[in-house]
C-alpha cells in the first residue's frame, strides 16, 4: 500500500521562497520534451516563463533504463520529437542500444532548443495554494499558475498480489530489473503477463532455458495491418475511458500483438503454448486452480506499469473509480483542475500520441492562463 504525499507548512523558521512561474513541467521523457518544445514555441521562456524539472540524472527518460538487448532493430519504433529528426541523431546503426541512442538524441534535442532542463529533481509534491500551485521539490520549491505533469509509468511497476507471493523462495523480478537473458541459465523462468515486453522476454530467454508463459486473459494477435485507421480507432477506445473519469486500459488490450516473424519464429519452436493464469503462489512455484503444480526458479513479472501520479495526490483529482476524468481535445486536461495536463496518460502514452498531446495541452494550458501565445 503506497503511502500519499501530504502538503504540509515548512518547519523551519527560515521561510524558503519558491520560484514563481507560469508553468512547471514534470519529466523529461517524450511527453515533457514535446510540451516544452511547444511552450517555447509559443513564446515561453525556458527559466523564467517555464521550467521543466526531471527525476533521472542525464537525458533519456526511461529509455535509458532499458535492458542492453534492446537495440534499434528490435525496439516497435522510436518516433520523432517534433523539430528534429531521431534518424539523424542515431547515424542509421540499428545495432546500438536503445538505451544509448535515445539518451543521445534526447541531450542534443534539449541543446538545440535551450530547453534547460533541471536535473536530477524529484518532486515531491504538488500542493494546491489558491490561484498558484506549490510544486515541492529536492532542489527546491516552485510556485506555478499551470502545470504539465509527464511523469510517465517507468518509476511504477505493477505487480498483481497473488496469494502466497510472500512464500515463494526463488527470485521475483519485473520487467524494469531485467537486464540479460544470461542471467537466468540453467533456471525455469515462469514468465506473467500477455504485452509486447513479455513476448520479446520470453523469446531471449527461452533461446538459453526452459521457460513457461501465463497470461491472464488469452493473447490476441493481430494479424491484419495496423493502418492509421485503426490507430485511430484503438486511441478512441482509450480516450472514452479517460474521458469517462475510468482508468485507461493496457495498450494491447486495444491494439492487439503483432504477428511478427520474431512471433512466428516462437511459434514453430513452441514457446508460446500459453497457460491460464495460476491462482496461487507456492514456496516452490505455483498452484493453478484445478490443483496442478509447476516448480519455477524465478518469477518474471511482465505485468505492466501504473501512471506514477503519487506527487499529484494532494489535488485529489481521482474519482472513485480510480481514474481521472479528462476533458481538451486530446484530453489531457483535468476535469477537476484545468491549471493541470496530463501528457503521457491515457490516450497520449504512446509516443507519436505524445507528440500531439504535448503540442494541444501547451496551447490549451496557455489558453487557460490567459496568456497570448506569440509564435516563433
Amino acid at each position: 500500500m503506497s503511502v500519499e504525499p501530504l502538503c504540509v507548512t515548512d518547519p523551519s523558521p527560515i521561510t524558503r521562497t519558491a520560484l514563481k512561474l507560469d508553468i512547471v513541467v514534470i519529466g523529461a521523457g517524450q511527453a515533457g520534451l514535446s510540451s516544452a518544445y511547444h511552450l517555447k514555441q509559443l513564446g515561453l521562456v525556458p527559466g523564467r516563463d517555464f521550467l521543466v524539472l526531471d527525476r533521472a540524472p542525464q537525458p533519456g527518460g526511461a529509455w535509458q533504463y532499458r535492458w542492453p538487448s534492446l537495440t534499434l532493430s528490435t525496439v516497435n519504433r522510436v518516433h520523432d520529437l517534433p523539430g528534429m529528426s531521431f534518424a539523424d541523431s542515431a547515424g542509421g546503426d540499428d545495432s546500438v542500444m536503445a538505451s544509448v541512442a535515445v539518451p543521445h538524441y534526447f541531450a542534443a534535442y534539449e541543446e538545440r532548443f535551450g530547453l534547460d532542463v533541471l536535473r536530477p529533481a524529484t518532486v515531491s509534491v504538488v500542493c494546491d495554494r489558491g490561484e498558484r500551485l506549490r510544486v515541492e521539490s529536492d532542489r527546491g520549491l516552485f510556485s506555478a499558475r499551470g502545470l504539465i505533469n509527464a511523469t510517465g509509468t517507468w518509476e511504477k511497476p505493477y505487480i498483481p498480489d497473488y496469494p502466497g507471493r510472500d512464500s515463494f523462495r526463488g527470485r521475483q523480478l519485473h520487467t524494469q530489473q531485467f537486464r540479460a537473458a544470461e542471467d537466468f541459465a540453467g533456471q525455469h523462468v515462469l514468465v506473467v503477463g500477455g504485452g509486447i515486453s513479455a513476448i520479446q522476454l520470453l523469446d531471449q530467454i527461452s533461446e538459453v532455458t526452459s521457460t513457461t508463459w501465463v497470461t491472464r486473459t488469452p493473447p490476441r494477435f493481430r494479424t491484419g495491418p495496423f493502418d492509421q485507421e485503426a490507430g485511430r480507432a484503438a486511441v478512441k477506445l482509450v480516450e472514452d475511458r479517460v474521458r469517462a473519469g475510468l482508468p485507461p486500459n493496457s495498450v494491447v488490450s486495444v491494439t492487439g500483438l503483432p504477428l511478427t516473424p520474431a512471433i512466428e519464429a516462437m511459434r514453430a519452436r513452441g514457446v508460446l503454448e500459453r497457460q491460464e493464469m495460476f491462482s496461487e503462489i507456492t514456496p516452490s512455484g505455483v498452484r493453478w486452480a484445478d490443483g496442478r503444480t509447476l516448480d519455477v526458479d524465478v518469477i518474471l513479472w511482465c505485468t505492466g506499469f501504473r501512471s506514477a501520479l503519487d506527487h499529484l495526490a494532494p489535488l485529489q483529482l481521482r474519482e472513485e473509480s480510480g481514474g481521472i476524468t479528462m476533458t481538451g481535445r486530446l484530453a489531457t486536461q483535468v476535469a477537476r483542475d484545468p491549471r493541470v495536463h496530463l501528457v503521457g496518460y491515457g490516450p497520449s502514452a504512446s509516443t507519436i500520441g505524445a507528440n500531439r498531446a504535448g503540442a494541444v495541452a501547451a496551447r490549451e494550458l496557455i489558453g487557460f492562463l490567459g496568456m497570448t501565445p506569440k509564435l516563433r
